[in-house]
């Protein structure tokens, strides 16, 4: 309409040139209008001065004509549109006008320059230019817009190389955010770059002049220039039909319309091409993925037309080609890329259901792309790397695992030949993709603790992989200093886990990796030892452990290989090893003269002397048992450890040692004092452990008088001197050790030093301060006192076999103690005092540390006191203390206090203490106690992301809330402290659906403190297991307890599984103490609780009796809550759990318990069951009737019940009866029962249920086969039914057909069996074989393994309910029962694998499923033509007029698709939305039947133009001219939501391919990527939909914008 208005306009004004300027007006700002039309003018100037600015007409009037067009469009040019982009560069644009309305007034002023130059010429095009590049003259974004219009008539060298360079420039851009550049400044670059990449430099490259310029700077960038993959990409697919060679097609259209050829290239023949094509094939982004495909796409393309021999090679010598061709392999080679380019176009569906049947074809690559001698590639193995880069990369976990899989399948089951780059592959992508922790995950049906599929198929994998390096490839992965520094990096990661065993498994395997990785010509023993001193002796390198051993023979079989160090020589009866620890321990011990520093030394220092002279001593061992010589001098050991024992013999005498030598000596002998103290494998006497002990003994005398002086002299008097403090009291205690290993004589010395340490503390301690000013060294020194007294405590609590007791000075400490202030504070110094520039300042948060520790260390000692109860006899003081109510009242306040100011690591002496006052005050001050639960409770709950503090506080609190006479007390009034500790029972079993051994803590201490009292009067025995029917629910809880982890804790419980698996090979499961907190020990604890309860036993008994009632309460509470569930659901879990249980308690349950329990039992099996919990049923049932046959009567009645409660339970009762013989065993008269059960069973015979009819038969032959045996006459009038019955089971072909027609047509649904009774014989020979009826036997079977493990294995319940026998032999807080069965045994049952036979009961519905259809709303369509009062005629004569009229201004843009279905639907709904034209690829369409079906005549409606996909591109151009935004429906990273988009009024909507979407090189003609929010888990929409979408969403925004303007 544009272009007719302004040929009216030109054809009416004979001056071209004034009406351009009237058009332009006298106004200094050209407005949008206006811009838009001078540029229309200027088109048909442009079009109407004949050839142009190189025009030469025949007659003189054109060429007056010409000239005067060329005068108008300079002056157009250079007078008003370079004036409006100077000065829209300064000022930002138009006054007030918004960012689209700038856009639309840049595009319209270069359209029109673009036409002045097409005039004018290069002089012009040139001078335009030069103002452009001008740096400060035109904003980025309007200085592209103005060359990329001008660039076709660009001819000057230079000036076309310096356009190429800044184009360039502004294409690479800066290096990243790295250097400090705002947010916005990077969002502008990347803005301007892009505009660059899709405008200007294609735009550049379509002038053969500097096409090669544009090519070079590309292809040829120094590698200091940052990589812009995603740019690069973009400007190649713009450039793609210039720098691929052209074929005969290609030339041929090119003549036809008259366009100058390019310069040609061949981007194939260009290395770096095809390194920016592979990298942009893994790039995360989309775009760029799929811009590289598409230059793939057209190499391959032309390279099948084109059929010419050529080949692109690496860099590398001798490797394989990156591309190549020959006409002799054209057709192999094309399937070649075409099934490549198909995986990776597949691959972008992320969706693993639909890339898998394509992944076959990725084999057939690897055919392709080896020789046929399969010696080497004859396609470059980069393209393989860059399929199983993409897959690894994925956000699909499951496509991850399955591009894993392939990979390690393939390369180590076809042993490809070697290739480059593919090492840096596996230590790249390959273990990027293998941390993720969700592949390793088990497959379903493996054990628990297995080796994972993946982990197996990696071993393998690096066994192949490690094995067929080449040589220089092996000789460089072996470690030197620079690789055991980074493999102790990766050793300090794993250390972040909570998992102790986990941690300690990873410390093992880095260890061995290091032992037989590392090159020991290139590391010295000063760099092994730093790496060992990573390593945790409690966690992995304990000594006596295989992995010591193995560290052990590796530092003595190289012993003289490692690099020297320090130019040290080694003699010959001497080890490299002894040596270099000598000189460790000389340097450890040198210290200064004189020391000013008062801050203790690095422990770390001391750790590392100390596991080398280990080490070292073993390794002396070793070296004399190798050599035959059992010596047991240890000469190097004596040698190691004469420095320190010098030292130590003098700390009693000297007191001139300075204070640094001897913290750094009793560090050392701290850390070598505490080697056996750690759990060790070995138990039988150690040589070297002896020897250390003896050597020690001899300085005890001069440590003790050392230890005494320094706690007791006021020689400690700062900050600093407290952790000082704590080192000599745990040397002490470290010493105390010695008379229970060694049985040595000075236990006076021992005695001794005690006495003196309690009475000077004690005596410290009640010295009041005579001053007004408090200072420093004395409040040091009683925060010192304090904690000596805590340390003497807890040895005398421990050593009870030293009898430290007895000595009176303990009797004073327990006087002074009782009658003591508690949480007495320690006032802050006014002043502090400083030894030493290096002291700590006591800052508020630094004392309060102090006081804190100091009250902790109170309340140490308090408990120690208190503990000692039991024996008030012999204490007048404390027996007088507990009974006194007012005391223990005033004394459980303050232990409140003392949690309220007590960090909450400090807090379990107060705990301990408390549950010895709570037991006597409940009575008597409840609610003071229920204060006391609550807060402690509190205290518990916010530690509960604290991993290291949090399990002693709650073992403490279990001890305390949940102690025997705490749970009594409460119990027996029924009161509110009672409801109290039931309430914090609940919020722990809560806490421990999140936190893992919650409560395991709980219940092993209950159950444990119930049945096994920690005294042995009657009476205590009786009130401590009447907790257990106090509070049942903790044991029923217990019993049903499982959660249902996530899948990361799943993961870490399988991996913790698979390592306690691994045994004495891995190092963790040795010197770490298995902690139980596994979920299935809460359940174990409480199963063998219940194994040991004695029924003889009246407590036990009414125990049993209840606990089972409640459990079928329970059990018809769920039945209830939900009548039908899913298998492995959380209901069908508990179920089974809970029918487990009562199993167990069965033997224990007598007649008249049974009696009121039986009917309850008998009913269970009535309910919607899955098969694990029916067998439970039927098997309780089944030892019920053998031991108490006399309740068969009651058994028979439940076959008396009508169908509505039988067609869910009927199977159950028919599988009991399927053991008839173990039922038979305690009956007397059996004929009687026989024709009973034949009786009942015979009426399912014949029941119309398949599934019905397979169990009965099962139950008939089983009770037929009795009769037989037994040889009973009675049943001749049933012989010839029952007969007939079993002789058609063994025959019945097709019978199962004939059911199942007949069951059909009277409208029943069969659900029973899983398998169609169509194959009517197969299924009875399935059942047949089923575990349950051919292999299990109720009562040989008998057993825990049976019940747990082996009957949930084979009813296919998921593995986490498999409970191994394992786990109760290896849980020893609750011993074994030794009258409760635990293993099989005599069948094979524990062998069976789960048979395909799966029992369930889903029900016989008899009910139809709504057999009469309902109708609802009903849609009708009502087509225009076939109305009867249309006039047809008039339509059509309105048609012109009606497209014409189009008040749209939406054009959509159709070429790419190619179905006629989709275009005959978008063209309906073009037609229904008004849009103004729809573009197709060819009018051709139009006659296609499917598309005249779909479009209804809207054709005739709609304005349709063709415009072919090669010209889509100057098309596009043509309409961005025009004011057009052009928008594209495709899922970008840019991408803008569709339901947050604003459409411009004049808007094209470009609509991609139905496969491909929108080529790469339309892309970046787009203004905007739109694309629609999606939900479900299919990726993409038909592309008619989605264009639908988006027209009724352009039409809805203008029709809401019309409607708010009127």
């Amino acid at each position: 309409m544009e272009l007719v208005l302004a040929d009216t306009l030109l054809s009416q004004c004979p001056d071209s040139g004034a009406l351009l300027r009237a058009v332009c007006g006298e106004d200094a700002a050209l407005s949008v209008e206006r811009a838009e039309m001078l540029h229309f003018l200027l088109q048909r100037v442009a079009a109407t001065a004949g050839s142009g600015w190189r025009g030469q007409g025949n007659e003189r009037g054109e060429e007056e004509e010409a000239a005067a067009a060329r005068r108008v469009a300079w002056e157009a040019a250079l007078g008003r549109c370079l004036p409006m982009l100077l000065s829209w560069g300064a000022g930002g644009g138009s006054a007030g006008g918004s960012q689209k309305e700038e856009l639309r007034l840049l595009r319209a002023a270069c359209g029109a320059l673009q036409c002045c130059a097409s005039l004018c010429g290069p002089p012009l095009a040139e001078r335009l230019a030069q103002k452009a590049l001008e740096d400060g003259q035109l904003r980025t974004e309007a200085a592209v817009e103005v060359l990329a219009a001008l660039a076709p008539w660009l001819e000057e060298p230079e000036l076309l190389g310096r356009t190429v360079k800044a184009a360039l420039r502004l294409l690479r851009g800066g290096g990243g955010g790295g250097d400090g550049r705002v947010e916005e400044e990077e969002e502008e670059e990347e803005r301007d770059a892009l505009l660059v990449a899709g405008r200007l430099l294609p735009a550049l490259g379509r002038n053969s002049a500097a096409l090669r310029l544009v090519w070079e700077g590309l292809m040829l960038a120094p590698k200091s220039a940052p990589e812009r993959v995603g740019r690069t990409l973009l400007v190649l697919s713009a450039l793609s039909d210039a720098v691929f060679p052209a074929d005969a097609q290609q030339q041929q259209r090119g003549s036809s319309t008259g366009d100058a050829p390019l310069q040609q290239l061949d981007a194939r023949l260009c290395s770096r091409f095809w390194d920016v094509v592979q990298k942009g094939l893994t790039e995360s982004d989309a775009l760029c993925r799929k811009r590289a495909r598409y230059l793939l796409k057209r190499a391959v393309d032309v390279s099948n037309k084109l059929c010419a021999e050529y080949w692109c090679s690496t860099d590398a010598e001798n490797g394989p080609c990156l591309f190549w061709w020959c006409a002799e392999k054209n057709n192999q080679l094309t399937q070649f890329w075409d099934n490549y380019i198909l995986i990776m176009e597949t691959l972008e569906g992320n969706q693993i259901h639909v890339i898998k049947p394509v992944l076959p074809k990725l084999n057939s690559l690897y055919e392709h792309a080896v020789s046929e001698q399969k010696d080497c590639w004859v396609f470059h193995p980069s393209w393989h790397m860059c399929i199983y880069k993409r897959m690894f990369e994925s956000d699909n976990k499951t496509l991850i695992r399955e591009g894993v899989f392939h990979f390690l399948e393939i390369w180590q089951t076809n042993r490809f030949p070697t290739s480059p780059g593919f090492s840096e592959f596996i230590t790249g992508p390959l273990m990027d993709a293998l941390s993720e922790s969700s592949l390793y995950s088990r497959l379903s049906g493996q054990m628990i603790g297995t080796c994972p599929p993946l982990a197996i198929k990696l071993q393998k994998f690096l066994a192949t992989f490690l094995t067929n390096l080449p040589e220089e490839e092996k000789t460089c992965s072996v470690l030197d200093i620079e690789g055991l520094l980074a493999l102790r990096d990766v050793l300090q990661c794993t250390m972040i886990t909570h998992q102790i065993l986990l941690r300690g498994a990873a410390q093992c395997y880095l260890l061995k990796a290091a032992v037989l990785l590392t090159d020991v010509e290139k590391v010295s023993l000063s760099d092994i030892s730093n790496f060992i001193i990573s390593l945790r002796p409690e966690e992995s390198l304990g000594r006596g452990t295989g992995l010591w051993t193995t560290l052990c023979d590796w530092l003595h079989a190289n012993d003289k290989c490692f690099r020297r160090w320090l130019n040290c020589d080694v003699p010959q009866d001497k080890t490299a090893l002894g040596v270099y620890v000598q000189f460790l321990v000389e340097d450890y011990l040198k210290t200064p003269i004189v020391s000013h520093d008062c801050l203790m030394p690095d422990w770390l220092e001391a750790k590392l002397v100390a596991t080398m002279i280990l080490l070292a001593a073993d390794v002396e061992e070793m070296k004399h048992k190798s050599n035959g010589n059992g010596s047991t001098e240890r000469i190097e050991l004596k040698a190691l450890l004469n420095p320190l024992l010098d030292v130590l013999l003098k700390l009693g005498t000297n007191p001139y040692i300075s204070t640094l030598k001897t913290d750094k000596c009793l560090q050392l002998l701290l850390k070598l004092l505490q080697t056996w103290s750690i759990r060790r494998y070995r138990s039988q006497v150690d040589g070297i452990i002896t020897f250390l002990q003896n050597s020690f003994m001899a300085a005890t005398e001069s440590l003790l008088d050392f230890l005494l002086r320094r706690l007791t002299a006021n020689e400690l008097n700062t900050i600093s001197d407290l952790e000082r403090c704590n080192l000599y009291l745990a040397v002490f205690s470290e010493l105390t050790n010695f008379c229970s290993i060694k049985c040595w004589k000075k236990r006076t010395s021992i005695c001794s030093f005690i006495s003196s340490l309690i009475n000077a503390s004690l005596c410290n301690l009640q010295e009041r301060n005579s001053e007004e000013e408090v200072k420093l060294g004395e409040q040091i020194q009683k925060v010192v006192s304090m904690a000596s007294l805590r340390i003497i405590c807890e040895i005398i609590d421990q050593k009870s076999d030293l009898q430290l007791e007895s000595l009176p000075a303990v009797d004073t400490l327990k006087t002074v103690f009782l009658c003591a202030q508690l949480n007495h504070v320690l006032k802050k110094p006014s002043s502090m005092e400083k030894n030493s520039s290096f002291e700590e300042p006591a800052s508020h948060q630094g004392w309060g540390k102090i006081v804190a520790l100091y009250i902790h260390d109170q309340w140490s000692c308090l408990h120690f006191i208190l503990n000692n109860y039991q024996n008030v006899s012999k204490d007048k003081s404390l027996e007088q203390f507990l009974s006194d109510v007012q005391k223990c009242t005033k004394t459980l306040q303050s232990a409140l206090e003392a949690i309220t100011i007590l960090p909450s690591d400090h807090v379990s002496p107060v705990f301990h203490c408390m549950k010895i006052l709570v037991s006597k005050l409940l009575g008597s001050s409840e609610s003071l106690c229920i204060e006391a639960f609550d807060l402690a409770w509190k205290t518990i709950s916010s530690l509960s992301n604290t991993q290291l503090i949090f399990w002693p506080n709650l073992k403490a609190f279990v001890q305390f809330v949940f102690d025997p006479e705490v749970l009594a007390a409460a119990a027996e009034n029924k009161s509110q402290a009672y409801i109290k500790i039931k309430e914090i029972m609940f919020q722990m079993i809560e806490m421990s659906s999140t936190k893992t051994g919650v409560f395991n803590m709980l219940l092993n201490y209950c159950c444990q403190s119930w049945i096994f009292p920690p005294f042995g009067n009657t009476s205590a025995v009786e009130n401590v297991f009447s907790n257990a029917g106090n509070y049942s629910e903790l044991l029923i809880e217990a019993c049903l307890f499982g959660t249902v982890f996530r899948r990361d804790q799943r993961l870490i419980q399988e991996v913790c599984a698979f390592v306690e698996n691994l045994g004495e090979e891995c190092a963790a499961n040795i010197v770490t103490e298995s902690t139980k907190r596994d979920d299935h020990y809460v359940r174990v604890c409480a199963i063998k609780f219940l194994c040991l309860l004695d029924e003889s036993n009246p407590l036990h008994k009414k125990f049993i009796e209840d606990f089972v009632m409640k459990l079928l309460d329970k059990g018809e509470l769920i039945s209830k809550s939900k009548t039908r569930y899913y298998v492995n659901s959380l209901q069908h879990r508990v179920k089974n759990r809970l029918w487990q249980t009562l199993l167990v308690l069965f033997p224990k349950l007598h007649e008249d318990n049974l009696t009121r329990t039986i009917d309850r039992i008998l009913r269970a099996g009535y309910s919607n069951n899955q098969a694990s919990v029916k067998y439970l049923i039927e098997w309780t049932i089944i030892l019920i009737l053998h031991k108490f046959p006399h309740f068969l009567q009651k058994f028979w009645d439940c076959f008396s019940y009508g169908e509505d409660q039988l067609k869910t339970s009927i199977c159950t009762y028919l599988a009991v009866l399927s053991h008839f013989d173990i039922i038979l065993q305690n009956i007397s008269e059996k004929t009687p029962v026989l024709k009973k059960a034949l009786v009942v069973v015979l009426q399912w015979c014949f029941h119309h249920n398949f599934s019905v009819r397979l169990y009965a038969l099962i139950a008939l032959k089983k009770i037929w086969g009795l009769c037989k045996a037994l040889y009973v006459d009675d049943f001749e009038t049933l012989t010839p039914v029952i007969e007939c019955s079993l002789n058609q089971a063994e025959s019945m072909h097709g019978t199962g057909c004939q059911f199942w027609k007949r069951n059909l047509e009277e409208g029943h649904a069969v659900t029973y069996c899983s398998h169609p009774p169509g194959n009517a014989k197969k299924n009875w020979q399935r059942i047949q074989k089923h575990f349950f009826f051919e292999n299990f036997h109720p009562l040989k079977d008998y057993c825990l393994e049976a019940i747990f493990y082996t009957l949930p294995r084979l009813s296919d319940i998921a593995e986490e309910e498999w409970i191994s026998l394992s786990k109760f032999t290896a849980f020893t807080v609750i011993p074994l029962s030794v009258t409760f069965p635990y293993y099989h045994s005599e069948t094979e049952l524990l062998d069976l694998k789960p048979s395909d036979w799966s029992q369930q009961d889903m029900g016989l519905n008899s009910a139809e499923l709504g057999n009469q259809r309902q109708w609802t709303d009903v849609q009708k369509k009502i087509i225009p033509w076939n109305t009867p009062d249309l006039d047809l005629e008039f339509v059509f004569q309105d048609r012109a007029t009606k497209l014409g009229k189009s008040n749209s201004k939406l054009i959509v843009v159709a070429s790419l698709i190619d179905k006629p279905t989709n275009l005959g639907g978008l063209c309906r709904t073009c037609e229904i939305f008004g849009v103004s034209a729809l573009i197709v690829g060819s009018l051709h369409y139009v006659n296609d039947k499917q598309f005249q079906y779909l479009s209804v005549s809207a054709e005739q409606w709609l304005s349709l133009i063709e415009v072919k996909p090669f010209q889509l591109v100057d098309y596009l151009e043509q309409k961005k001219t025009e004011g057009y935004t052009i928008i594209g429906v495709e899922q970008t990273a840019k991408s803008c939501d569709l339901t947050e988009y604003c459409f411009p009024e004049k808007s094209l909507l470009l609509l991609g391919n139905e496969h491909e979407g929108i080529p790469a090189n339309l892309i970046q003609q787009l203004d905007i990527c739109v694309e629609i929010p999606q939900q479900g888990i299919i990726r993409s929409l038909n592309v008619h939909v989605s264009g639908a979408l988006l027209i009724w969403e352009y039409t809805r925004q203008q029709i809401i914008k019309e409607k708010s303007q009127r």
